[in-house]
């Protein structure tokens, strides 16, 4: 699965500039729209080190309404949360109805770094599939909006992005030694992400794969997924959608209007034209 995915994808920069204004407006919009309906939803982010999971979350919640969101940076359990239900500390950071809860690593460290690490046992690892599938179901079931993200990059392309923050003085911190002993087992993680998707790509809960090599890509692709998937979530209950920008309208009759959209510079001006206007 992962080894098929294209890495070499790239947005321009000029491109990328010229679309991010429409992007941060819109996601604004519709999580204004979603609060009012009373629409929750839960986005979480999977992937590889430093294949750009802050960086995405950190642009992500720049222009979003902070009264209606929580974050969350997913760590080891404590020792008071090892004598409960496993899923029972990310049941008490689910959003209410109309928030969203945005989730750096989420509960699929139970099949990714438990799993490779040797922190859990096979048989709890392995029947964390099906309490994955169980939770979620039970939450899209309740009206929730789940959408998940893993990040994927390259083997190599780890390796620089290590190399490079180690070199900063200033960014060093952030490649810690377990880092690099996660990046020694490249090909063991890649099996357990793997099946990981494999088994938890559901109607209720889809896996979006973002291919992460150039950040752009990756960013535009994360935004452009939340957006569609809300406004998915709004018409599901038949109520309308913030109005986008004229330039946008024209191109949804046409099918896949942010497809279109990339490939033509001359909309992509108008287009931040029109949001710098508004």
């Amino acid at each position: 699965m992962l080894d098929k995915v294209d890495l070499s994808k790239k947005l321009p920069k000029a491109t990328y500039k010229a679309r991010l204004p429409y992007l941060h407006d819109r996601l604004y919009d519709l999580q204004k729209a979603c609060w009012e309906a009373g629409i929750a939803s839960v986005i979480l982010f999977e992937g590889w080190d430093a294949a750009g999971k802050g960086t995405s979350i950190n642009l992500l919640t720049q222009r979003i309404d902070p009264r209606g969101f929580k974050l969350y940076g997913i760590q080891a359990p404590r020792t008071y949360e090892t004598h409960l239900p496993w899923l029972w500390r990310f049941w008490v950071k689910l959003p209410n109805y109309g928030e969203m809860a945005i989730f750096d690593r989420s509960w699929y460290g139970r099949v990714g770094v438990e799993r490779v690490e040797r922190l859990t046992p096979e048989e709890d690892w392995r029947r964390g599939y099906r309490d994955i599938a169980n939770f979620e179901r039970a939450l899209a079931d309740d009206g929730c909006v789940i959408i998940k993200f893993f990040l994927h990059i390259s083997k190599k392309e780890q390796l620089r992005r290590f190399t490079k923050l180690q070199k900063d003085p200033l960014e060093s911190w952030r490649v810690q030694p377990e880092d690099w002993e996660h990046h020694r087992k490249y090909d063991q993680y890649l099996i357990a992400y793997e099946e990981m998707l494999e088994r938890t790509d559901t109607e209720w809960g889809p896996w979006t794969i973002v291919e992460a090599t150039d950040r752009r890509w990756a960013r535009a692709k994360v935004f452009e997924t939340i957006i569609r998937r809300l406004e998915e979530a709004l018409q599901q209950r038949s109520l309308p959608l913030p109005e986008p920008p004229p330039a946008v309208l024209q191109f949804r009759e046409t099918g896949d209007y942010a497809s279109d959209l990339w490939a033509s510079p001359a909309l992509l001006t108008e287009l931040a034209a029109q949001v710098a206007e508004e």
